[in-house]
């Protein structure tokens, strides 16, 4: 299973479209906080997020909570400013793929903590940068016809 994991989301409609993907994926999504946004049983509810219970989710109060849950594992970070392209990695079952936040994407020393493990998608158009929820999708089902998840 893939663990997807996004850094103090900030947009709801973002993170509801990750959360169907993840399902969709049977990968497993952490949110990293603060979050921005309400998360409660009755905002997914009213959200109409119907799928949500069949989520597999660890939400962390901030991102040091998260990297105690990683430990020794090393991620690979999804950035404009990557050194591989998304094809690229080998990735494998159980490999957890990190994404910035909408607005500011990933702290810069995580960048310099595992710079050879930095991801990114092409962008030959004239944008400054992918939805974060595409930019999910894309990943991920690479990522698990990589590491075989289809095959299973």
């Amino acid at each position: 299973m893939i663990n997807i994991v996004i850094y103090k989301p900030e947009i709801p409609p973002n993170t509801g479209n990750i959360a169907r993907q993840c399902v969709g994926q049977d990968a497993f999504l952490h949110l990293i906080g603060p979050i921005g946004f309400d998360m409660s049983d009755s905002a997914v509810k009213r959200a109409g997020l119907d799928y949500w219970d069949r989520l597999k989710l660890k939400v962390y109060e901030n991102p040091e909570d998260f990297l105690e849950w990683l430990g020794d594992r090393e991620p690979w970070l999804i950035t404009k400013f990557g050194k591989l392209r998304f094809d690229t990695p080998e990735y494998a079952d159980e490999d957890i793929i990190i994404f910035g936040n909408e607005l500011k994407g990933l702290p810069q020393e995580w960048l310099d903590r595992w710079p050879e493990r930095t991801v990114f998608l092409p962008m030959p158009g004239e944008i400054r940068s992918y939805n974060l929820a595409i930019s999910v999708a894309i990943v991920l089902a690479h990522a698990s016809l990589k590491a075989g998840i289809y095959d299973q």
